[in-house]
């Protein structure tokens, strides 16, 4: 008997109803289970698959960083090798180079030393010369000491006087400085003439004079006849004076004044004293009339212009050899400057060298200590993650 158990409405159910809804409802809820585990199984086997592949990339970006590590200690290797060839070469280069700065050196030294040798060797013949040129002075100033030394000494200068002429001008003058019996362009010959320095025409000197004029004049004892000396005295010394003017003194070819030797000074007093009028004629006719002592002055006169003249000759020597001393001290001064350039652009070389050796020693210690700049490497990116699946809502509807 169905008796109704549950009633909705119009709608009356029994048991048997509600068994047959019940197992619906049960085969319902082991579907969705069956479902459910199905779909687990799914997620399950996903993620299994998922962490395989993960795994498959994790162990090929292994090898692939192994690779790399290899790689990088081939190329450190590598370098390594590369540094020390450099390295050799360098050193290589540095004492070539070094043995270059050394012969360069020494070759420039020993250069230096053969010229200043050299310098030293013309600087001592230059000196030899100034001693030389020196001892020519000493030996000038002496002979005009000595000549001094006669005209002081009274005695000596009266024995002087009483020699000749011939005697006074050799024992004054060098023997470069006068001449005796030269034959003038008008053949007329003069007993001597003087050279001065710097001028072609001689000083003619005579040495004729009537010594009877004044013996006669001495030994007259009576006005007549010392009339008559006095005019043979006027009229010799006029025609010696007049031979003289016409015969030496021509122009262009001799000085313009000639000397007429008197041979004794007690003469030359006399005539001095006397014959004024004789004197003024010989200085009209530009011939001057000299006693011994007179003679020893005009010769001293001509001695220092001929001595002059040789001390600015060794005094031009001894400027032109100064000259050459400085040329050679500024020549040596120059070769030290540049010797002492030569040291300290070696010594620049050398401090160059020496940094660079430094250098290179430094990188080569931090290569040997692995210490240089790693490569950029890009960042590894992360891994997925797998999604899990979350299991489908499921709802029971009613009715």
């Amino acid at each position: 008997m169905n008796v109704p158990l549950v009633t909705f409405g119009s709608y009356s159910f029994g048991m048997p109803e509600l068994l047959g809804g019940a197992g619906l409802v049960l085969l319902a809820l082991f579907a969705a289970l069956l479902l459910t585990l199905m779909r687990a199984s799914r997620s399950r086997a996903i993620e299994a698959a998922a962490t395989a592949e993960r795994q498959h990339e994790l162990d090929d970006k292994v090898a692939e960083m192994n690779r790399l590590q290899a790689e990088m200690t081939g190329r450190m290797q590598t370098l390594a090798e590369v540094f020390g060839t450099r390295q050799a070469d360098l050193a290589r280069l540095i004492s070539e180079r070094l043995d270059n700065v050394r012969h360069s050196m020494g070759q420039s030294l020993s250069d230096t030393a053969q010229k200043s040798a050299d310098a030293l060797g013309k600087l001592n013949e230059r000196l030899a010369v100034i001693d030389a040129a020196q001892a020519d002075l000493k030996g000038l100033t002496s002979e005009v000491l000595s000549l001094k030394d006669v005209l002081a000494n009274k005695q000596a200068r009266g024995a002087y006087g009483q020699g000749r002429m011939e005697a006074i001008i050799r024992d004054a003058l060098p023997a470069a400085a006068y001449r005796f019996q030269i034959t003038l362009s008008n053949r007329a010959r003069p007993d001597c003439v003087i050279d001065l320095p710097g001028d072609t025409r001689p000083l003619v000197i005579d040495a004729k004079f009537p010594l009877e004029g004044f013996v006669a004049l001495r030994e007259a004892v009576s006005d007549e006849a010392r009339l008559a000396a006095e005019k043979r005295v006027k009229g010799d010394l006029s025609v010696h004076i007049k031979d003289i003017a016409e015969k030496y003194l021509i122009a262009g070819e001799t000085q313009d004044i000639a000397l007429l030797f008197v041979p004794s000074e007690a003469i030359y007093a006399e005539l001095c004293e006397k014959f004024d009028e004789i004197i003024q004629k010989s200085h009209r006719a530009r011939v001057l009339i000299v006693s011994p002592s007179l003679l020893m002055m005009a010769v001293q006169v001509a001695l220092s212009i001929v001595r002059d003249a040789a001390v600015r000759e060794q005094a031009r020597i001894i400027q032109s050899e100064l000259g050459k001393m400085l040329e050679d001290v500024r020549r040596l001064s120059d070769r030290a400057g540049k010797l002492q350039q030569h040291f300290r652009q070696a010594q620049e070389d050398v401090e160059g060298i020496l940094t660079s050796a430094d250098k290179v020693d430094r990188r080569a210690a931090r290569i040997e200590s692995l210490e240089f700049e790693q490569p950029n490497v890009p960042e590894q990116e992360a891994a997925p993650r797998a999604e899990t699946a979350s299991p489908l809502p499921f709802r029971l509807r009613n009715g």
